[in-house]
């Protein structure tokens, strides 16, 4: 059995895992509309600057208060000082269990160490951090399974050759390696397909867009950009509008946001990967719960399959989920 098949199969098991134990939490922990509250969580989010994660957060914050919890959302701003700022806060005002999107795989792990030295439960969203020693668990996104598959869908639209450019996500985020590195197993096996630039645009919109258009300059016959995230994929899309290329170069994304979506259904983007956020959030609150009346039992990593997006499936799709 080769590796990419091993991980598919290695995935599906996981998502299956991750769905009965979801259904379990669900109908074990139904709101108890007798109690007020039952404590406090805090959902820290890496950025709300991206409607992704505005929904990643408000999910988790929604769930957590459909069981009995105040809930408040904390922004990070990308920024690992503020991160730090709001755990300090989060610590001292005595919350009970942190829901958390971290804004560094390496930088966030002293931030979960001091939440769990304080005796408060983390349980990270979407966003990994390079420990198995301080989260409760970790609910991930298959990011490699899926850019095999996009890389794959690449390589069929691109007619296995020409040239194209990548905008990676954040340097310090596991998912943006994770990612590149899926897509890679697949399209470098590809000699006539090369790739040309290799650049970060920090997940960001508005700063793919300032790089698309410094990198059109100085590549401007490619054929294809890779990148990251949706947000990333609309500004560079926005950029090939601008540079009247957007009917000659192909974009594809990963995330599964509304506008990406609707640019697949009206053949602007070519695909995306749905990630579900939704999913992931309202485990995580329902895994919190479950750790705080008394639960121990939790795998430390899972994967959320991930699902390719195409103009030909597209109707199946809506905004961060399916239809």
């Amino acid at each position: 059995m080769s590796k990419v098949m091993f991980r598919h199969w290695k995935a599906i098991a996981l998502a299956c895992f991750l769905l009965i134990w979801g259904c379990r939490q669900r109908e074990d922990v139904a709101p108890d509309k007798e109690v007020q509250s039952h404590g406090k969580i805090a959902v820290v989010i890496s950025t709300l600057n991206n409607p992704w994660f505005v929904v990643l957060g408000e999910t988790a914050a929604e769930r957590a208060r459909q069981l009995g919890y105040e809930a408040t959302i904390f922004d990070s701003q990308n920024d690992t000082a503020k991160e730090t700022s709001h755990f300090e806060n989060i610590i001292a005002a005595g919350y009970d269990a942190i829901l958390f999107n971290p804004t560094d795989a390496e930088g966030s792990i002293a931030n979960v160490k001091k939440a769990k030295d304080a005796g408060i439960p983390t349980f990270c969203m979407d966003r990994e951090i390079n420990s198995a020693e301080v989260a409760v668990a970790q609910i991930l996104s298959d990011n490699y399974t899926g850019c095999v598959k996009l890389g794959q869908y690449f390589v069929k639209k691109l007619n296995r050759k020409g040239t194209y450019v990548e905008l990676l996500g954040l340097v310090g985020d596991n998912n943006t390696w994770n990612r590149s590195k899926g897509f890679h197993s697949v399209v470098d096996n590809y000699k006539d397909l090369k790739m040309v630039a290799q650049q970060s645009a920090d997940f960001d919109r508005n700063r793919a867009l300032d790089v698309m258009e410094s990198l059109l300059q100085a590549h401007p016959d490619i054929d294809a950009v890779f990148c990251g995230n949706d947000a990333m994929a609309m500004g560079a899309y926005q950029a090939l509008i601008a540079a009247d290329k957007d009917d000659d170069v192909m974009v594809f994304g990963y995330d599964g946001a509304r506008d990406v979506v609707d640019s697949i259904r009206e053949g602007k983007i070519v695909a995306t990967v749905m990630q579900f956020p939704k999913l992931m959030a309202k485990t995580a609150a329902e895994w919190a719960d479950q750790y705080l009346r008394g639960e121990r039992s939790f795998p430390q990593k899972v994967p959320v399959a991930v699902e390719l997006v195409t103009r030909e499936n597209v109707d199946k799709y809506t905004a961060y989920g399916k239809r």
